[in-house]
Formats: C-alpha cells, structure tokens, sequence
C-alpha cells in the first residue's frame, strides 16, 4: 500500500484474495482512525500515519 499498488497487485504479490487484502487495509483504517470518506485520501493517511510512528 506504501507503494500505491492497488488491491489486486497486492493480492497477486501476497498470493492471496483480494477479499483478504480489502479485509486487512479496512482493519488497518480501523485502527489508525480514518473512517470511509468521500476524500478518498485514507491510504495516504495511513502511509503517513506509518511513516511518523517509526
């Protein structure tokens, strides 16, 4: 996600389900707090929320 792929690259890379990659960035927004928005900005939210916690 850090790296702007989409879901389904990252499924393809993780050899998963896209489910299962919607399923875990959707807990990821959970817990950094970053509710469904209309912005559509909330991976980068959460990259920067990674980035300033390390």
């Amino acid at each position: 996600m850090a790296e702007g792929h989409d879901n389904a690259t990252i499924a393809r890379t993780l050899v998963v389900t896209e489910r299962a990659v919607h399923k875990h960035i959707g807990n990821v927004f959970l817990k950094l707090g970053l509710p469904p928005s209309d912005s559509g900005h909330r991976r980068v939210l959460a990259v920067l929320a990674y980035l300033n916690n390390r």
